[in-house]
């Protein structure tokens, strides 16, 4: 199925992966809208796609903000969610109640409200991607929350596929990509920890982007996939 003429909302997609696959589905013929919540960064984002797309700025952890938006956007073809937050990380003994509930409230209720919110825009058979994380299902010290969060999203794709047929529902789960998600960290501290993980990756490397954006691209365009989860994250789930 091409994307030509169809409508792309890409909510989280001012950087990295969402900004990726912005260009991606761009590139292949869809008129996309990306969402965020930092204007500065959509402005930055807008710039670097073509004329093509537009950028709007929405909370997605509001539900009456969601509501407005899909509203004033009328019906579209393809959801796309690449929101996330930056805490829940850490070792168990210290991760707090609060952190996780803020994890979640990030993520996991991100998602679920901006799918809800956009069914009855979502056109009939289009279809809706996830961005889960490797951690759903690959054991890392000091991911137990986001690994809760990640797994719950996971846990609803079969369900949705089935439930919300004939729209298609997939998700793509990423391993250590170089995203600015790990732009807090010091940089030396970064660099050695991509160097440590790359070493241990099967294919010698650190994830990009476009390298999830290629795998989103392929369940947005491929009408026979859904109830899918692709692992993409460079084979480090391999023991």
């Amino acid at each position: 199925m091409s994307l030509s003429g169809q409508r792309v909302v890409i909510m989280g997609g001012s950087s990295g992966i969402g900004l990726a696959t912005a260009k991606a589905a761009a590139a292949a013929g869809a008129f996309v809208v990306v969402t965020g919540r930092d204007p500065g960064k959509l402005r930055a984002a807008g710039a670097a796609l073509s004329d093509t797309a537009e950028t709007t700025v929405v909370d997605a952890t509001s539900f009456d903000a969601l509501k407005v938006f899909y509203k004033r956007l009328g019906s579209f073809d393809h959801l796309v969610l690449t929101v996330t937050g930056r805490v829940g990380g850490g070792p168990f003994s210290g991760l707090t109640i609060d952190a996780l509930r803020q994890a979640f409230e990030a993520k996991f209720f991100a998602y679920f409200m901006a799918m809800q919110a956009g069914l009855e825009a979502l056109s009939t058979g289009g279809s809706i991607v996830l961005v889960t994380a490797s951690s759903a299902r690959t054991s890392y010290a000091g991911t137990a929350g986001l690994a809760a969060v990640n797994g719950a999203i996971e846990a609803m794709v079969p369900t949705l596929a089935l439930e919300l047929k004939p729209t298609r529902v997939n998700a793509v789960s990423p391993g250590i990509i170089d995203t600015p998600w790990w732009a807090e960290w010091p940089k030396e501290q970064r660099e050695a920890a991509f160097a440590q993980i790359a070493a241990s990756s099967p294919v010698g490397r650190i994830g990009q982007p476009e390298d999830i954006a290629q795998a989103i691209l392929l369940l947005l365009e491929n009408s026979f996939m859904t109830g899918t989860i692709i692992e993409c994250d460079g084979g480090i789930r391999i023991k």
